[in-house]
């Protein structure tokens, strides 16, 4: 149960028993909410350097005298809520570093005879009491001098004896759960020169017209009084108020969660015969008075309130202020009516001319004003207001222009339902607070401006900055905002504080690149990194945007497409131009036409068979093929039939049709080599035609004639089946004297007819 801290944890396991085998490494352990009914000696022996004990919500009815006593570094104990019947002065009597003590809900009717705590020099805090708590001894502190906080459950008290508590030299705050009326009166003269604060809880209180300082001489050290959940009456209350002014240093008074039983019907003349009074503070939150209606406006108590700085009255129905009272604070500088029933045309009377003269702060948030206009015009009456609070009410629509006294430096209009902003907002604000109000954007000229609160808003942008040259802060937290650029962020100058988190951020390339790497980032924004989360892309969604790396192709996606458009592009020019000059388009349509030829019949029908051969032959050597080789031929005897392509392919085909459809209908193929014909790409399809033919149907169909000598090296390589050819088969060279000619065409007769 123990983390590396060495704080060990276990609270709410069921245990009978402090668990055995504790060491001197522990520093914190919590026991609470077990079923412990007995610590022994040997229990915490070897706990030395233990901090905090916490033994709360237990069944503790006995502790033997020295449990404690190894822990002299203890600085808290937590006995709280268990079943002790007493409390022994030896258990702490080795505790000297402790300063939180825990006592409180337990069964003890008193301290004892003696002080349980005279050997804790250092204790800070003490609570103790329980319902059952009825009685506190003259000697019950001793050895305590000075308390930073004393809480005493005495619900029950009924019996104090006088000057128990005057030991305990200084007390910064003391609350305690009081219902003796008397008792209260004896304790609060032990305290006026000890106390600070004093707390005072659950008190009825009643008529008593006993001195609160009797035999007690000034300076007094209590400058605060607390009431919580007390009771008052029109008569109390006016007698408590004459009680409390011999108190010359109370300067604050508090009143929370407390109920008044009358109408306001206070004994004003006794109260203002009784002097001034000095107190500078008042706070009354949430007081019930059951027909608040009906409550008198007060009249009498000017002079009790001249010299009265802070006032809040906040959830206790306040409608309206009086405006004869209202001049009477006449040194008023903060004023705090949120969460009451003010409407706009009470306002006229709360706020009257001469009223609130010397007031700074004014909170009238939570209220049912409805224009804005009105709060501008009456606040005008208050030449020193500062600072104006009137957020979470409700004014929808706001005009164009308004009057504000012209010392206003802070405005709070958040959660108004304003659905935008207009320059009814003073000019000369140095503070602006409009959250919550759906606002989509925000252009007003604020020159002074400082600080501006945009927070729970519908922005999709930051504010311009030309407009807010001064801005020191902006919150524009939980908005519609996905980005933001570098320009926008360094146009704000002066900007020192930057609140954009909790946005739906668009984790895009350039926002990360700017956001990662501006150096201001860290020191400006506020929450970051933690609260700045991508929302997209989704591969990112969830992940903090300081963190976020994209990929290269993530990040510069068009430049990438674009490129491989581009390197798509010139590969398919490349192709297309190898393919143009090495004429792919007509091989394949070559191909093509040949594999449909392969469909047919392996060898033509003899009736199919129309000429003895075909003559492939280039273009710049016809005059040869067409004089001299067709005339010999053609009109030998018998007379062969060649197959020319100036003569018979038939118009309109395809050429490649052409060609295979001669080729096949020819009993040979001739093919007249020379310079040219290596050099004609028709020849090149006539001849690879002719090749496939030769080994696809494994015959002698080829006759080469060499009009003049041809190297087979200097054959180009693209006429590879050529150079085949000519390795593999026998040619006819034609020759230059007249009777070799006559054995060439001999021979070339004999080769056609075989």
């Amino acid at each position: 149960s123990c983390d590396a801290s060495q704080i060990c944890n276990c609270s709410s396991m069921g245990l009978d028993f402090i668990p055995p085998g504790l060491t001197a490494k522990i520093t914190v352990l919590n026991l609470a909410h077990n079923r412990i009914q007995h610590i022994q000696s040997q229990d915490l022996q070897q706990a030395v350097n233990l901090r905090a004990l916490l033994l709360q919500s237990n069944k503790i009815s006995s502790i033997d005298e020295d449990s404690f006593q190894s822990l002299t570094k203890l600085e808290l104990l937590d006995l709280s809520d268990n079943s002790l019947s007493h409390l022994s002065p030896l258990w702490f009597g080795h505790l000297f570093s402790l300063q939180h003590l825990h006592l409180q809900g337990n069964s003890y009717r008193d301290l004892g005879q003696s002080s349980p705590f005279s050997s804790l020099r250092n204790l800070s805090s003490l609570h103790l009491g329980n319902p059952r708590f009825s009685v506190i001894r003259r000697g019950n502190f001793e050895g305590i001098e000075l308390l930073h906080r004393l809480w005493i459950d005495g619900s029950n008290l009924s019996q104090y004896e006088q000057g128990s508590l005057k030991s305990i030299k200084t007390i910064n705050h003391m609350i305690i759960n009081i219902r003796s009326v008397n008792v209260f009166s004896e304790i609060v003269k032990d305290l006026l020169h000890s106390v600070t604060w004093l707390e005072v809880k659950e008190i009825k209180l009643a008529l008593e017209k006993k001195s609160l300082v009797q035999n007690s001489t000034p300076p007094f050290r209590i400058q605060k009084l607390t009431f919580k959940e007390a009771l008052f009456t029109d008569e109390t209350i006016s007698q408590t108020i004459m009680l409390l002014k011999e108190i010359t240093s109370l300067k604050e008074l508090e009143a929370i969660n407390c109920a008044l039983e009358g109408k306001g019907m206070w004994k004003t003349e006794e109260i203002e015969r009784s002097g001034p009074s000095f107190v500078e503070t008042i706070t009354i939150i949430n007081i019930m008075i059951q027909n608040f209606h009906l409550f008198f406006d007060l009249a009498g108590m000017e002079s009790q309130i001249n010299k009265l700085k802070r006032l809040t009255i906040a959830s206790s129905n306040v409608f309206m202020v009086p405006c004869k009272l209202a001049r009477n604070f006449l040194s008023v500088l903060y004023l705090d009516f949120h969460d009451n029933l003010l409407v706009n045309n009470r306002l006229n009377e709360t706020i009257c001319e001469g009223s609130w003269p010397s007031l700074q702060t004014l909170n009238l948030s939570q209220n049912s004003l409805k224009s804005l206009e009105q709060i501008a015009k009456y606040t005008s009456r208050l030449p020193k207001l500062k600072n104006l609070d009137i957020s979470q009410n409700n004014f929808g629509e706001i005009p164009d222009a308004c009057a504000w006294p012209k010392s206003l430096k802070y405005l709070n209009l958040s959660s108004t339902q304003i659905r935008k902003v207009t320059y009814c907002i003073p000019e000369n604000l140095e503070v602006l607070d409009v959250s919550g109000n759906n606002l989509k954007e925000f252009g007003l000229q604020l020159p002074s401006l400082k600080e501006l609160y945009l927070t729970r808003n519908q922005l999709k942008t930051l504010p311009g900055a030309a407009p807010i040259p001064n801005l020191v802060s902006l919150s524009v937290r939980r908005n519609k905002l996905s980005s933001f650029s570098k320009e926008e962020f360094e146009s704000f100058r002066r900007m020192e504080r930057l609140d954009a988190s909790d946005n739906n951020f668009i984790c895009s390339c350039e926002f990360l690149s700017f956001i990662q790497h501006e150096a201001r980032v860290a020191q400006v924004l506020v929450g970051w990194p933690d609260k700045y989360v991508c929302d997209s892309p989704l591969a990112v969604r969830g992940a903090r945007v300081g963190a976020v790396r994209l990929s290269l192709l993530e990040c510069h996606r068009t430049v990438v497409v674009s490129l491989i458009c581009v390197l798509v592009f010139l590969v398919i020019l490349l192709l297309v131009a190898v393919g143009y000059k090495y004429h792919v388009v007509w091989y394949l349509r070559m191909t093509w036409a040949w594999l449909q030829a392969k469909r047919r019949p392996k060898r033509a029908p003899p009736k199919d068979v129309c000429y003895d051969a075909f003559v492939s032959y280039s273009e710049n050597d016809s005059e040869w093929v067409e004089n001299t080789m067709v005339r010999e031929l053609e009109q030998a005897c018998p007379p062969f039939r060649l197959c020319l392509h100036k003569r018979d392919f038939v118009p309109g085909k395809w050429i490649v049709d052409n060609i295979i459809d001669c080729i096949e209908k020819s009993h040979k193929t001739l093919f007249v080599l020379s310079e040219h014909f290596v050099q004609s790409e028709w020849c090149k399809y006539e001849l690879d035609f002719s090749h496939f033919r030769l080994f696809d149907e494994n015959n002698d169909a080829a006759i080469l004639v060499l009009l003049e000598p041809i190297q087979s090296k200097a054959i180009p390589k693209r006429f590879c089946k050529l150079r085949k050819i000519m390795n593999t088969k026998t040619y006819l060279e034609w020759p230059a004297g007249e009777e070799q000619q006559q054995v060439f065409w001999e021979n070339l007769k004999v080769a056609l007819k075989s």
